[in-house]
């Protein structure tokens, strides 16, 4: 029996004939029941070797080595070199297109372990998105939950047999989370283009290189929504121009270190226990720069380090989270800065069904094939009190 390697070999060169004629699409089909046959094989023997493997507590002169059961990675691996699906991939999802353009080879859910791959890549990217709070749905369908702020409401004094005078009631409110595409194509709509001589003879990971391409893009998209979003046709950021800021800088462009003090003064002590700063680098490296009276910097990270450490950043005792997607501090009217519990103040609802669409036919000229990663997401602040922004003027 020929291996399976053997078998996508000679697929592959049928789908580079420039002439499909019928005996050759015979053929193709042959070597699709054959493949199919030999990713059962290789899975029973997959199973033997488990079976074989000795039990908790069981010694053995000798067993096989239980083989991984990654039969799904590699046939999505070899639909990507090829663009051509099979039966081991028929338990993922296909979403064959024909637009008005050019036709798609097929879009697919992505196997677990990439899409697991792709999401870190995306968190990664945006230091905020590590720290809220995110949850994942089966659907895109729109979420809403009940908020409730009641932290300006007080329990009161009542005389003996007096009757208590009437409070305020509980004020509600609703967060509201929809799902909004975003895709690794660039505003000019280009996908990924991979040359047919890479995907044919390259040696190294090819799903990986989509991981960090598809992810970073995708990630660069969603840092900046999550900061600043309008929440008009995006995501709602953090620091949303239509929010109102609590602290702004006694001077424009001007960071001194009241103006630090003044930010933490204003959360409520309630959130101060996992509060964190997020602002960009720029403001950070402002920050730094800030000198007492004997110009010695407020921040003496040396007093921290050591050799071979990295030194934490740390402004008034809070974890300091580096986001490019912050503004930069010295532009006017910018909300440059938030301090709170991160946690509690934004969420990010993401849609599980991530996936990748791959497109051998419309660069075939150029002997290219076509990469383009989606991914639905929402993001909003569900807490406004959890937080302060500090603003320049």
């Amino acid at each position: 029996m020929e291996t399976v390697e053997e078998i996508l070999a000679r697929m592959q060169v049928i789908n580079d004939t420039e002439d499909l004629t019928p005996e050759l699409m015979d053929e193709y089909e042959r070597l699709e029941a054959q493949l199919t046959t030999a990713r059962r094989a290789e899975q029973i023997r997959a199973r033997n070797s488990a079976y074989n493997a000795p039990a908790p507590g069981q010694h053995l002169h000798y067993a096989a080595s239980a083989a991984p059961d990654n039969g799904l990675d590699v046939a999505f691996e070899a639909y990507l070199r090829t663009g051509q699906a099979n039966a081991d991939i028929s338990g993922l999802a296909v979403r064959n297109a024909q637009g008005e353009g050019t036709s798609a080879g097929g879009g697919y859910l992505v196997p677990s372990g990439m899409r697991q791959k792709i999401v870190e890549v995306m968190k990664a990217f945006g230091g905020l998105a590590s720290a809220v709070d995110s949850f994942d749905t089966g659907s895109g369908a729109p979420i809403e939950y009940p908020s409730l702020n009641d932290t300006t409401n007080t329990g009161s004094l009542t005389a003996e047999g007096a009757q208590p005078t009437s409070g305020s009631d509980l004020a509600f409110g609703t967060v509201t989370l929809g799902a909004y595409s975003y895709t690794s194509a660039g505003p000019s709509g280009d996908p990924i283009r991979v040359s047919w001589e890479l995907l044919q003879d390259a040696a190294f990971d090819i799903s990986g290189m989509l991981v960090r391409a598809i992810g970073t893009r995708i990630a660069r998209a969603q840092a900046a929504h999550w900061c600043t979003g309008t929440g008009v046709g995006q995501p709602q950021g953090i620091v949303a121009s239509g929010l109102t800021s609590d602290n702004t800088l006694a001077t424009s462009d001007t960071l001194v270190y009241q103006d630090l003090l003044d930010s933490e003064d204003l959360l409520d002590p309630s959130y101060e226990q996992n509060a964190s700063w997020v602002m960009n680098k720029n403001a950070w490296t402002g920050i730094r720069g800030i000198v007492d009276g004997n110009d010695r910097p407020i921040i003496i990270e040396e007093a921290m380090s050591g050799i071979g450490t990295r030194v934490p950043k740390s402004l008034l005792g809070y974890p300091v989270i580096i986001d490019q997607g912050m503004p930069t501090y010295t532009t006017t009217g910018a909300y440059f800065a938030v301090l709170g519990d991160l946690r509690e103040a934004y969420v990010i609802r993401r849609v599980s069904n991530l996936a990748v669409v791959v497109n051998p036919w419309t660069r075939a000229s150029y002997r290219q094939t076509e990469f383009t990663g989606w991914e639905r997401a929402d993001g909003r602040v569900q807490n406004r009190s959890a937080y302060t922004i500090t603003q320049n003027v």
